[in-house]
């Protein structure tokens, strides 16, 4: 606090508490509430002035820092924001459409409900050109270099592709919070170290030196470190957060392609894990 706001302040309290000595009973306790608030309500419009007061003493190094790190901070939560609402809607696509894949009793009811629902996962996508790629080769054969082999060998080459767009897809933003996470923290700290740089001249260049003179304008320039810190902060815990749920979507999606394929290309029973056989057949029949 500066001290004409300290004194504010102080007044303000001194004030409400010679009321509420002079207000009998609980009125008193409510007078009493009402100088905390008047003093909290100082004191924030006291470090907003000492923001801004930061602001309007920088240089334009100073000010564009300031920026850089507001459009950090900016740009990660837009990314947070927008990432999680379409991840959560990924995750219940993809539970729905899994669900309805498991319970269907043929390969033909699965491509039905893929016309009825569309592919908006990643799990009914590479259904979905798995089945494109299955029928395209029996019917057309291989009329180019991408097509040469069997319908095994063009199938899992469809299914490979589509996991590496869906892995492309899944990734994107993550640099941008990497970047963010990684340089916040020193961007604050360039603007810290240049406005101390600034402040100490001022101070040299002055008459008198005091604590108040020193610590005001160091102070101040603290300020840039922990907004880098703020910056950051939520970058890598953003980072961290979808890294994980990407392993884990990716590990199931390989998972699911290895079903996947052996239905689509020889239609044959397949053992899970946990010890049950699945099996869809082409013809509609189900084990």
């Amino acid at each position: 606090m500066t001290p004409v706001s300290t004194a504010v302040a102080g007044n303000v309290a001194e004030a409400t508490s010679a009321a509420a000595v002079a207000v009998p009973g609980g009125a008193s306790e409510v007078v009493s509430n009402m100088a905390a608030n008047a003093a909290t309500a100082v004191a924030t419009d006291t470090g907003a002035s000492q923001m801004l007061g930061f602001l309007m003493q920088s240089d334009m190094v100073g000010k564009s820092l300031f920026g850089i790190l507001v459009f950090m901070s900016l740009l990660t939560w837009y990314l947070i924001v927008v990432k999680g609402l379409l991840n959560m809607r990924a995750s219940r696509h993809s539970k729905a459409f899994l669900s309805r894949f498991w319970n269907s009793s043929s390969l033909e009811q699965v491509d039905k409900d893929l016309h009825k629902y569309g592919a908006g996962d990643p799990f009914s996508r590479l259904a979905n050109q798995a089945f494109h790629a299955r029928e395209h080769h029996a019917k057309y054969g291989a009329t180019n270099l991408s097509e040469v082999g069997s319908n095994a060998d063009f199938v899992t080459r469809t299914m490979r592709k589509v996991i590496d767009e869906e892995t492309a897809h899944l990734e994107n933003g993550l640099t941008v919070l990497g970047s963010v996470g990684s340089t916040a923290p020193f961007v604050g700290l360039f603007g810290t170290v240049w406005g101390v740089y600034h402040a100490l001249i001022n101070i040299g260049m002055s008459d008198g030196v005091s604590i108040n003179k020193i610590a005001g304008p160091v102070g101040e320039a603290l300020i840039m470190t922990g907004l880098g810190l703020a910056v950051a902060i939520p970058a890598v815990l953003a980072y961290n957060a979808f890294v994980r749920r990407n392993r884990v979507v990716l590990a199931s999606l390989d998972g699911f392609a290895y079903d996947l394929f052996a239905f689509v290309t020889t239609g044959q029973q397949v053992e899970v894990s946990s010890g049950k056989v699945r099996a869809l057949r082409s013809n509609g029949t189900h084990h």
